[in-house]
């Protein structure tokens, strides 16, 4: 059976502790001229902020969970299940699963399988999303295929996901972690 091209970007399902899943706030620079998604990874900035990630970032800081901010337009304070670019107010907060020991899960761009992809690392791919829902469209990059240190996510498991899990077929969903060498939070440099 076909598996279903429906990319959502990185979902959190698990910690490999067992621990609770839960979001750190950052804020966000007003004005900033990019959408961010649910989903969609982030890098953290130098002065406490956050922005939407490009592969191979090495300032990776986590998955967007959506933001709180006060309208410019009405002065209500609002919920967003994305953060919508240009966006003049300056308290926005932005959640964020930074924990680097959360399991989230992932959509293949490509035809992924268990002998080339099972604890191998990938880059991720696209920062597109729904401004209607708020959800991202990011999977991971199938080619980025490697076993060097390079690649932004560590596979760790192929999903349950009964409609996205045929390996050997494009688009198959997988388990995940961010890989060591890029997420920001295991450096040892500094921003």
């Amino acid at each position: 059976m076909a598996n279903k091209d429906a990319a959502f970007g990185f979902k959190p399902v698990r910690h490999l502790s067992g621990g609770e899943l839960r979001t750190e706030e950052y804020g966000i620079a007003s004005g900033y001229a990019a959408n961010v998604f649910t989903g969609q990874v982030i890098e953290l900035i130098a002065g406490g902020t956050i922005e939407a990630a490009a592969a191979g970032d090495t300032q990776q800081g986590g998955v967007f969970g959506g933001c709180f901010y006060t309208d410019p337009t009405t002065s209500k304070p609002t919920y967003s299940a994305y953060y919508p670019t240009g966006t003049a107010a300056a308290d926005t907060v932005a959640y964020v699963y930074a924990d680097p020991s959360i399991v989230f899960e992932a959509q293949h761009d490509g035809t992924a399988t268990l002998a080339n992809n099972q604890h191998a690392n990938h880059d991720f791919i696209g920062v597109g999303g729904s401004t209607i829902t708020g959800q991202s469209t990011s999977e991971l990059d199938t080619s980025t295929y490697s076993t060097t240190a390079s690649g932004g996510f560590r596979q760790i498991g192929n999903s349950k996901d009964p409609d996205n899990n045929t390996l050997g077929s494009a688009n198959s969903n997988a388990y995940v972690i961010f890989n060591t060498g890029e997420h920001a939070y295991k450096l040892i440099t500094g921003l």
